[in-house]
């Protein structure tokens, strides 16, 4: 039975994808079937646990019975200055360019609209791309163009154009002179651009950079918004911990427009991510346990046969049978091993899967048998 009069109107669910993990359902029981258990690979969740500092800082800020701000308090904006100063190089930050955010993904899905984009606009999404950047631009009424670089783009003149560095399926970096362009070009079109920047601090091969890193930016933050997130780095997933930094003016209408909606990063999660900011030594050991997970599985997937492209950065790897992902997806399943299939990400990533790193060292071990076998 149909709800009176919502019945009769437009579904906002009906503009949006199919949520790609429930196309899966069937290759997760197939990997749940096999009698060691599944070994699932697929949706990237941290499986280690939250260090003690900041677990203890969660506890400390607990007591406060107010209501938190949405700009969040000054000692986790200067954490965050601060935190990216030291381990990514950024410069000419303060604390008004800093707003935290309930998680990076929600951030994304809303700040197109937020920015005042809609109907008419482009927004320009890679690729190859996590999902929820077209989200955004289809929750706002605008057309997401998928498109890797500047020359691909031609005349168009976007609203605004979504970077990911590394990236989120591919594990790609993009180098100082690609980021220089991109800044360049769309600032001679008034485009903003938002860089994902979620596992900058997961990098394996060379060197990544931010959005906001004067090699890039020429120390300018002008049109420029960096996002940040604490659930890979410091295992903080369940915590909802991200923010946003950069250009001042743009961070100052969106906390202006999440002031209104009442999106506030909860009190006892604001003292928690200050630890998490301020104590470097436990990104240290999580990267550690990362690097060496990777290295198992790394050597695993390539002995089964498979090709590992880009993959230089992140909590993925980007690999490929060349056949249909879903026919890889079922070969996986058919050893006890879940991954993403490639399609989630775009017509682009139909031949990939995207296997994640983020398991225990018994599971990966697990994996890697089953793939040498």
């Amino acid at each position: 039975m149909n709800t009176p009069g919502f019945a009769t109107r437009r579904r906002v669910s009906t503009v949006l994808p199919d949520f790609p993990w429930d196309t899966i359902g069937a290759a997760r029981a197939r990997a749940a079937a096999h009698p060691d258990g599944i070994v699932d690979l697929s949706v990237g969740t941290p499986v280690d646990p939250v260090d003690p500092v900041i677990r203890e800082a969660l506890a400390a800020s607990s007591e406060f019975p107010g209501y938190p701000t949405t700009i969040g308090t000054p000692a986790l904006r200067s954490s965050a200055v601060a935190a990216l100063a030291r381990r990514f190089g950024t410069t000419g930050l303060d604390d008004s360019g800093i707003l935290p955010v309930i998680g990076t993904k929600e951030a994304i899905a809303g700040m197109v609209s937020m920015l005042g984009i809609g109907t008419g606009d482009v927004v320009v999404i890679p690729e190859v791309a996590y999902p929820t950047y077209e989200v955004g631009a289809l929750l706002a009424g605008a057309t997401a163009v998928r498109a890797d670089s500047t020359f691909q783009l031609g005349p168009t003149s976007p609203a605004l154009i979504f970077l990911n560095s590394p990236s989120n399926p591919t594990g790609k970096v993009l180098g100082i002179d690609h980021l220089r362009k991109v800044v360049g070009w769309a600032r001679e079109r008034g485009a903003i651009v938002v860089s994902d920047e979620c596992y900058l601090g997961l990098t394996w091969e060379g060197e990544a950079y931010s959005i906001l890193d004067p090699r890039v930016c020429d120390g300018d933050h002008t049109g420029l918004l960096a996002v940040h997130s604490l659930s890979k780095v410091s295992n903080m997933a369940s915590y909802r911990a991200g923010f946003l930094a950069g250009d001042r003016e743009l961070i100052g209408e969106l906390l202006a427009v999440r002031k209104h909606a009442g999106m506030i990063v909860p009190f006892p999660i604001q003292g928690a991510m200050v630890a998490a900011l301020d104590d470097d030594e436990h990104v240290r050991a999580q990267h550690g346990r990362y690097r060496a997970r990777r290295g198992i599985l790394l050597e695993a997937v390539r002995a089964a046969g498979f090709r590992v492209d880009h993959s230089e950065a992140g909590l993925y790897l980007w690999a490929t049978r060349d056949e249909n992902s879903r026919a890889t997806l079922d070969w996986l399943a058919d050893r006890g091993i879940l991954a993403a299939p490639g399609d989630f990400y775009g017509p682009a990533g139909a031949q990939h899967v995207r296997i994640a790193l983020t398991a225990t060292d018994e599971r990966i071990a697990a994996a890697a048998e089953r793939l040498r076998r």
